[in-house]
Parts: structure tokens; sequence; C-alpha cells
């Protein structure tokens, strides 16, 4: 074979070889290919090797993820119904799901999708008031999903979630926040302390009723006790039948005791030695007011006397 037929060859399996590259399309996982044919859409290549026609068959735009994505978009000035300005970006969750929507649907998706979302945020901040608006992030998260994902579905976009990243008020509107936080931490507070006084005082109460129930058990106690101590010992001096000496002593130092109290007449029987006498009118006193006590003590020196 000539030198020229060698060239030949050599240069037709180069050709061929180029060709056999740009006719197999290998696709990546979680990746799709949209193919146009002379300029119309022919197919969409999914996860694997595909063979097209070169130079017929052509790759629309880039390779297609069809994994789920995140975009974070920036702050956006939102106005609330009470007329109060603020600055709200959100994160969005979506996944591609229909390569050829995605592709043929819209003109640069994800700044239609900033822009949808600016434009859905706005009208639904739009009807909240400033409180409202802090305190309803759920609510908003799932309406503008829900309108999201409607109006990106002819795009072949499917959006899962939507979050609101940061509200930001304006500074004013923080500082008297903040004041009205704190001033509310110290209500919080006053009210704690004063229920910690309290219930330290019912606790400090019911000790001390505790206490006095405990001691006046104490002491009816004793006094039960020391009542049948009492009649023990009468009970023992009975049954040991005492003579009449005895029970004139204990007469004598019944009569002392009387006479060191605050008594203010005294009944003396004729007969001291007589017990029985003596233990009937034992003590007869009756109290009188202090300026009549000079009186009443000298008539009670003269009966003693008689």
């Amino acid at each position: 074979m000539s030198t020229a037929g060698i060239i030949v060859i050599v240069v037709i399996a180069i050709v061929a070889f180029i060709i056999l590259g740009f006719s197999i399309k290998v696709v990546r996982q979680s990746t799709a290919m949209v193919i146009e044919r002379l300029g119309k859409f022919h197919r969409v290549l999914d996860t694997g090797i595909h063979m097209i026609v070169p130079f017929f068959d052509r790759r629309a735009g880039d390779v297609i993820n069809l994994k789920e994505q995140v975009q974070d978009f920036k702050p956006q000035p939102v106005i609330t119904k009470d007329n109060v300005t603020m600055q709200i970006d959100t994160v969005v969750y979506f996944q591609i799901t229909d390569p050829k929507a995605y592709t043929y649907g819209v003109d640069r998706p994800l700044s239609a999708i900033e822009n949808l979302t600016a434009t859905t945020l706005r009208n639904i901040v739009g009807e909240l008031e400033l409180d409202g608006t802090l305190t309803s992030r759920d609510t908003i998260n799932s309406k503008m999903r829900l309108v999201l994902d409607e109006a990106t579905n002819p795009w072949g976009i499917k959006v899962n979630r939507v979050e609101l990243k940061n509200i930001l008020p304006p500074k004013d509107i923080q500082q008297a926040m903040e004041k009205q936080m704190r001033a509310e931490r110290e209500r919080r507070e006053s009210i704690l302390r004063a229920e910690g006084e309290k219930r330290s005082n019912i606790l400090v109460a019911e000790g001390e009723k505790e206490a006095e129930i405990l001691r006046a058990e104490a002491k009816r106690i004793a006094q039960i006790k020391e009542a049948e101590g009492m009649a023990d010992a009468i009970k023992l001096i009975v049954d040991a039948h005492p003579d009449e000496a005895y029970l004139t002593l204990k007469g004598y130092e019944a009569l002392a005791q009387v006479a060191d109290g605050e008594s203010t007449k005294l009944i003396v029987p004729t007969d001291i030695a007589n017990v029985t006498g003596l233990l009937a009118s034992l003590k007869e006193a009756i109290t009188i007011p202090e300026p009549n006590k000079a009186k009443t003590t000298a008539t009670n020196d003269k009966k003693i006397e008689k």
C-alpha cells in the first residue's frame, strides 16, 4: 500500500473517531440533557450512555442539575400594613422536575424565581402589621411556598420550601422593641419576686400555726399528765390512811400557798385540824382594781387576826 493510501486511512480513522466522540453522550447521575435536532426539541437524555447524530443533534443549554437546590436571595425592602419598612431576605429550596419545561419555559429561571419571590413577599407582608410579621414566619413561609410552587410549575420547577432568613426592622423600631422587651422582663421579674415573697410569708405563717398547735398539744398533754400524777398521788395517800398530824401539816401548807397569792379574802376554818372543812373552804378570791388594793389589804389583815 502506498504512502498516500496509508495517510487517507489514517485521516478517515481520525475523522471517524472524532465523529464517534461527538456521537456518544454520557449523562451523569442526578443530571439531564436536552437534545435538539436541527434546532427543534428532540429528546431528554437521562443518566447513562446515549448515541446522537453528529452535526444534526446538539445539546440545548447546559447540563441540567436535578438535585434539590438552595438559592439565597438578597434582602428586599418590604412595607407592612402599618407603614413600617423593613428588610427581609429569603431562602428558596427548589428542584427541577421537567428538564424540557425548564429549558423552554422561561428565560433565566433563577432571576425569574427571585423576582417572583420578592413580589410575593411584598404582597403577603403588606397585609400584616409589624408584630404579625415578626410572629408569623411559618404562615408567611407556607403562603409563599404555595404561590411560588404554583407559579413555577409551568417552568418545570418544584418549590419545596421557602424560609424567611432575616427580618430587619428600622433601627428606631429595634430600639423601641428592645425597650419593650426589657420592660416586660422587669415586669416578670417583679411578679416572680412578689410571688416568692408571698409564698415565703405563707410558709412562715403556716410554720407558726403548726408550732402553736404543737405547743398547745404539748401543754394539753402536760396538763393531763400532771393531773394524772396528782390523782395517783392522792390515791396513794388515801390508800396509805394518813394520820391526823399529816393532814394538819398539809392544811398549813395549803393555807400558806393561798396566803402567798393575790387573794383579797380568806376564810379560815375554826378547826384547822379538820381537813374536810379546810378543803371545803380553801379559798375565795375576788380580784378588785388597783386603787382599792390598799383598803382590801387592811381588811384582809383584820380578818386574819380574828
